[in-house]
Order: C-alpha cells, then structure tokens, then sequence
C-alpha cells in the first residue's frame, strides 16, 4: 500500500521528490481523502488483529509522509482513536500510537515556536525583505502553534488513563500508558513548570546513568508528598477493601496488604 501511495502522489506531478521519499505537495482534497481511506484500512485491520504492528507502523507512515504531521491530522486522530482504545484496553498498540500523536504535538508546537521566533528576529533586522510573506508565513505558525494546548491535552490523557484503570482493573497496557503520558508532560516544554516536582528525588543527570538503587529509586515522575508512614496504606487499603465491589480489585488490594505486612510490617 505504500508503494501504491507513493505512485499516486507521482503521478499527480512531482516524480522528481517522490523518488526520494519526499511526496510532495500534491492537492490538500486528494491527500485528504487519501489519509482518511488509510486511516479507515488500518482501523480495520487493527480491529479484527490484536496487537496488529502492520497496521499500526502503517498508520504512522502515513501520518509522516502523507500528511506530513499536520497539527489538526495529528488532533483529529487523537479524537477518533479515543473510542478505539477505550474498546481494546489490553492492546498496547494503540496506546502506543497515541503516544506517537502526543509526541509529534510536542515537537511540532515546539518547531512551529522556534520557525515563529526566528520570523522575528529577521523581520527586526530585515524589515524590508519580503515583508507580507514573512508576515504571512508567522501568522500562519502563530496560529497552529495556539490551537495546541499542551497541558490540557496531555491532561485529558490522563483523565482517560483514569477513568479505563477505574472501569477495566488489572490492564498492565493501562498504568504503562499513564506512565508515558506522564513521560511526555514531564518533557513537554509547555509544562516545563512541572519538572522539579516530578524529578526523581536526590537524584541528577550524572548520577541517574548510573541506575537506580533500592534506597533511592521513589515514585518516578510523580510530585513529591510528605512521608506519612505505613498506617495511611493500612488505612488506604483497608477503605478499598470495605467500599469495593469489584472482585479483582478486591484480590489486588488484598495481595497489596499482604505485600505491606511482609515488607513493612504491622
């Protein structure tokens, strides 16, 4: 099907950087509706195929080559894959491919940044070179670069990590995901305010390539909280276990104040 793609898109007039891998700038309607006809085949193939890499890798290809990341691609796929990893919680691929959307947002706000930042500074010292088209090509930056809010994008992320942990316990792919959604607002530039808290306590660059040790490996990645003793996971544990009606997380919570008693103690 790339193949197929690529022949397409040379045909439509730019044999020249197809054979190099660049697809060119064919017409918006055509690559439009050929994304939205890829996207529909790989949805499809990723349904009726748990953990279907093909189809998957496919669907980035032509995020990548196709629709060359475009930000509202990139928005709109985060929208329609949504429904779909709420239905396949135990298909990390999926997530994975959410992460890959997330990961783009950030690199392309940050690019988009950087393009409308140099704009500048070249206008301030040039400001007779091709002004109108200068403007042009900043206003067009500025507004991508707005219509991404970063935090709060990354922070729906993780109300949906919450709310399928709540309903589908037990899905390792769930709590992994959650972790790389917490990966990418610990490097995300717009959220950089959140770094210090979420830092590995005690621990800086040189000494974490070095690997963690028992007494210094914490909660990775999440704020810092007052020490507050064993009894608050007694007290924790012991409320899930009086209030929950669901039999696994029951057995999970149960093995959790097993695992307190043997490593903590009463």
């Amino acid at each position: 099907r790339r193949w197929v793609l690529q022949q397409l898109i040379q045909e439509n007039s730019l044999p020249s950087l197809a054979t190099k891998g660049n697809l060119g700038a064919a017409p918006v309607e055509r690559i439009h509706r050929l994304v939205q006809e890829e996207m529909n085949v790989c949805s499809e193939a990723a349904g009726r195929y748990p953990s279907n890499y093909n189809a998957w890798s496919h669907r980035i290809w032509v995020l990548q080559h196709l629709a060359k990341l475009t930000v509202k691609v990139l928005l709109d796929e985060l929208s329609s894959t949504k429904y779909w990893v709420s239905m396949h919680v135990s298909d990390h691929s999926g997530f994975h491919y959410r992460q890959f959307l997330l990961n783009s947002l950030i690199h392309r706000t940050v690019t988009d940044k950087n393009v409308l930042v140099q704009n500048q500074m070249v206008n301030e010292q040039n400001p007779s070179l091709q002004k109108e088209e200068e403007s042009a090509g900043t206003e067009s930056a500025c507004a991508e670069e707005q219509s991404v809010d970063l935090p709060r994008r990354l922070d729906e992320e993780m109300e949906l990590c919450s709310e399928l942990i709540d309903n589908y316990p037990g899905h390792e792919t769930l709590w992994c995901h959650s972790d790389e959604s917490l990966n990418n607002s610990h490097h995300s530039p717009a959220t950089s305010h959140m770094a210090q808290a979420m830092d590995v306590d005690g621990l800086n660059e040189s000494s974490s390539k070095q690997g963690y040790t028992q007494e210094t490996k914490r909660l990775k990645r999440a704020p810092v909280q007052d020490s507050l003793g064993p009894e608050m996971e007694y007290q924790f544990v012991d409320k899930v276990l009086s209030t929950c009606r669901d039999v696994d997380q029951a057995r999970f919570a149960t093995a959790y104040r097993k695992w307190l008693v043997t490593f903590l103690g009463q």
